[in-house]
């Protein structure tokens, strides 16, 4: 089959991000013709990095840790190490100041991070001990569960078997908890609900809502047991060893192709078009690994879109939008005081009750006074990242979306128009928090470089307004709802031959490749030839770790 792009091919994979990236992957392992097409000059996603703020400086221009990545076995089974990709991990996973200057910190040896906590609170060492015990018995089956097609039969029954000897119905109700209350009924001391709450707080889950609960747990347990680890050389290696890969397959990434249509005949997709009149036919499936509103809303002509699809899009919910700032520092950071182990990924938030404050804010639609934030120190991490006694260092923090900001909780007028001059005042307001920690720090500071939402998006279209995860992680979008309850929560968008393949199908946000991977499983579903079947296993068996 041909078109005007060139000969036609199996499979068309619209973006080149992660999920992309990955789905293209598996469809070429079994044996198809796979074309994906990036809108930017360059294939990734948001997992790039680059040079923007000095040449000396490798900053990651979107996502900078991946844990999921090393827990998935979307990605865990495309053995990218044999591809040049090389792991990195800080000395410590993460950290967090506390309110007396004392750090909270997570080792990926349990040992020293429960003997890090007894010295902060006699006997949360042991409770801490005890609970990575409790995440031994499922926390394979339950990344498994949460990253395979749903519903996830296989490794839910694996899951159920597992649960007794855990705790049962006890765990159960611990996992449903909100994260700012787990800590309390476990631990003593201040320290694990700070890690607990602020790995909750890596989604737009409220601290004190349902589900924020198991998010938190996973993160936490996730920098126990694998880590926070870091591409050698900038999140763009992870991209370049996925895009290696696929053309070592016999796949192809063009860049600089902007799909502004999916061409639909007699019910079946049949190619795509791009802005500038070029086709591209695919024989087989088209994979959309674009936002949700993008692929239903503007890709498909409204008479394509099914209506079960159609009534439930109006209700479809972004994430918050993000403010990130990157710094090139001429020396480390002077933290007040020095942490037992420097950590890669620090959160700074005063409190949980603090911390809870903030996104509460944000979620009701103000700008935080006192944004929580996530930061990366990349040259600890990686030492290659910048030169030797500097830092190649980030913060990010979430505010409400583009056009639905109430007010300004800080009282400095800011109306969520997110212009040069409001981020630069709203980024005056994150190195603030930073100073608060960290005393001259802003003396160390050799440039800055402020992304707002719409700095966000323009450099990735799926980061619309700045949300992060493809839409709201919170329950009532998650599983059997996500994208819409009308698609259950599978890949095939109700269109034969289209699959959505973004972080706005299950299983969400996160670099794990599981949205990908389930839509390539979908189409090789529907096309079971010789050589294929072993691969459809393959992608939806999972292996958590």
């Amino acid at each position: 089959m041909s078109g005007a792009g060139g000969a036609g091919h199996d499979a068309v994979v619209v973006g080149a991000g992660p999920n992309g990236l990955v789905a293209a992957n598996h469809l070429a392992d079994a044996g198809w013709s796979v074309l994906v097409l990036e809108e930017q000059p360059e294939a990734g996603g948001a997992v790039r990095s680059d040079r923007e703020l000095d040449p000396d400086f490798v900053h990651d221009t979107f996502s900078a840790f991946y844990p999921l990545a090393l827990a998935s076995a979307a990605v865990v089974d495309l053995r990218l190490e044999d591809h040049g990709l090389e792991w990195a991990h800080a000395p410590a996973v993460l950290g967090h100041v506390m309110s007396d200057g004392r750090w909270a910190l997570l080792h990926r040896d349990r040992h020293v991070t429960a003997g890090l906590l007894d010295d902060l609170e006699p006997g949360d060492g042991e409770a801490w001990l005890e609970l990575c015990a409790t995440w031994d018995r499922i926390g394979g089956p339950l990344v498994e569960a949460l990253t395979s097609p749903f519903p996830p039969l296989g490794a839910s029954t694996r899951l159920l078997r597992a649960l007794p000897r855990a705790g049962g119905l006890d765990l159960v109700r611990t996992l449903l908890t909100p994260a700012a209350s787990i800590a309390r009924h476990r631990f003593r001391g201040e320290a694990p609900g700070l890690l607990l709450s602020g790995n909750a707080g890596h989604a737009d889950l409220p601290l004190n809502s349902p589900g924020s609960g198991v998010f938190g747990l996973l993160m936490t347990m996730l920098g126990q047991t694998v880590g926070f680890p870091v591409p050698v050389g900038g999140a763009g290696a992870l991209s370049a060893a996925l895009v290696r890969r696929l053309e070592a397959k016999g796949g192809e990434v063009r860049t600089g192709a902007a799909v502004d249509h999916v061409v639909v005949t007699d019910g079946r997709a049949v190619a795509v078009t791009t802005r500038d009149g070029q086709r591209y036919d695919a024989g087989r499936a088209v994979l959309a690994a674009v936002t949700a509103p993008a692929l239903f809303e503007h890709l498909l002509d409204p008479a394509d879109v099914p209506s079960r699809v159609s009534r439930g899009m109006p209700a479809f919910e972004l994430d918050p939008g993000t403010v990130k700032v990157d710094w090139a520092l001429d020396g480390p950071i002077p933290w007040a005081s020095t942490p037992a182990y420097a950590p890669g990924t620090v959160h700074v938030g005063d409190s949980v009750a603090q911390m809870t404050e903030a996104m509460t804010q944000v979620g009701a639609g103000s700008i935080p006074a006192a944004p929580f934030m996530l930061t990366g120190q990349m040259t600890t991490s990686d030492p290659t990242r910048s030169p030797a006694g500097t830092e190649s260092f980030w913060a990010y923090t979430h505010v409400p979306q583009p056009g639905l900001t109430r007010g300004d909780a800080g009282g400095d007028d800011l109306t969520g128009r997110w212009d040069h001059d409001e981020c630069e005042r709203f980024a005056d307001r994150m190195q603030a928090r930073m100073e608060a920690v960290a005393p001259g720090f802003g003396d160390r500071v050799r440039v800055r470089r402020v992304l707002g939402p719409h700095e966000l998006q323009a450099r990735d279209a799926n980061l619309v307004g700045g949300a992060l995860n493809g839409g709201t992680s919170q329950l009532h979008q998650e599983l059997f709802f996500r994208p819409v309850p009308g698609m259950l929560g599978r890949a095939g968008t109700g269109v034969r031959g289209l699959f959505l393949a973004s972080s706005s199908a299950h299983p969400g946000g996160g670099v794990h490749g599981a949205a990908g991977a389930n839509a390539a499983r979908a189409a090789l579903a529907r096309h079971p030839v010789a050589g294929v079947a072993r691969t459809v296993r393959q992608v939806g068996r999972g292996r958590g770790r």
